[in-house]
């Protein structure tokens, strides 16, 4: 009798579903398989060898065969279990916010290589840098889309060609930088940026992906980040989020 192939890769847990007795079903991430449904039987019970690494947003090394459409855990070691996020409401709604726009923007036997290490990194600066939550967020959304191919043209003003617009605006419909008397007439909706805000914007864009987290803002500047970087992901996306709702009923 021929013996069950095991695949082994490392993954984490986007969302986890309650089923039957004490099993779950994992929607995992992995670098080469993609997004993967995984049933991880008894990760409900006590005993369960793998119950932590069944956890939503928890990174671990897992072995599992395939029968059928679905894959079956078989055993699992943590890599990374995000601990401080669980001490924070807020941190860990904003981790699960994380999770959700990732799994929004990959699909099955997708390289989610880069994609993975992004949300990993996310998940870090969350748990362990110490910034500003609004500033994380932002940066996280304006990477997650360029990385899914929904990358804006911020270079320069999509209509004049000049480097450093005056009266910046970002057309969330269109996805180009443009000056503030550039383009009025064209359709789409646009959302004001400052200097800094813009420069913020062209680093998460355009900069080292390990200095991704690394730059600050004052407040009115962080504020028109934010609204242009969720306006854009909105538009592009069309769609919301409930966890970002959540996110934001506690603020």
């Amino acid at each position: 009798m021929a013996q069950t192939p095991y695949i082994v890769t490392r993954g984490i847990v986007l969302r986890q579903t309650e089923t039957k007795e004490a099993d779950k079903i994992l929607t995992l991430l992995t670098p080469d398989e993609g997004k993967i449904s995984v049933i991880a039987r008894g990760a409900r019970r006590k005993g369960c060898k793998y119950a932590a690494c069944a956890q939503a947003l928890a990174y671990s090394e897992w072995t599992l065969y395939k029968k059928g459409d679905w894959y079956y855990a078989n055993e699992a070691a943590p890599l990374e279990l995000f601990t401080p996020l669980q001490l924070d409401l807020t941190a860990m709604a904003l981790g699960f916010y994380f999770a959700e726009l990732t799994e929004s923007v990959t699909t099955a036997e997708q390289n989610c290589a880069e994609l993975l290490r992004h949300l990993l990194n996310g998940l870090y600066a969350l748990a362990h840098l110490k910034k500003p939550p609004q500033l994380v967020r932002s940066a996280f959304e304006l990477k997650l889309l360029a990385l899914a191919g929904f990358e804006p043209l911020a270079d320069s003003c999509a209509y004049c060609g000049c480097e450093a617009p005056e009266r910046p605006m970002l057309d969330i419909t269109q996805g180009v930088l443009r000056c503030g008397g550039c383009g009025k007439g064209e359709s789409g909706q646009s959302l004001p940026l400052d200097g800094p805000s813009l420069a913020a914007l062209r680093h998460c864009l355009y900069g080292d992906d390990k200095r991704l987290y690394s730059f600050r803002l004052g407040e009115e500047s962080q504020r028109l980040l934010s609204r242009a970087a969720e306006g854009f992901l909105t538009a592009q996306l069309e769609r919301g989020f409930r966890t970002l709702d959540f996110y934001k009923s506690l603020l």
